[in-house]
């Protein structure tokens, strides 16, 4: 537990910064959104690329706002759950002492 204090105190710690897995979905979906963007732009003029140059950065806007949120949830769910487990006395079966 120490050393996963000791990683977060340190900026060691960065959930955002994740890699993705060679020929995993996410990739292929990646790879293929990056296939369509190139195709679309060079079909483009000069004005439809700043359009969609705009549309991509607001959309990635979203998905890190998005992004953050979810793990925020996540968290509180699963600190939700560690305090619930601490609980001993909210059943009809009692554990042996408490």
């Amino acid at each position: 537990m120490r050393n996963t204090l000791e990683d977060l105190y340190y900026g060691n710690i960065t959930p955002n910064a994740q890699d993705m897995t060679p020929n995993s979905e996410l990739k292929r979906a990646t790879d293929r959104v990056t296939r369509f963007e190139k195709q679309l732009t060079e079909q483009l003029d000069e004005a439809g690329q700043a359009v969609l140059a705009k549309l991509i950065e607001s959309q990635q806007e979203i998905d890190s706002i998005t992004a953050l949120e979810n793990f925020i949830l996540g968290f509180r769910l699963g600190a939700k759950i560690m305090m619930e487990c601490m609980d001993n006395n909210d059943g009809d079966i009692r554990i042996g002492g408490d």
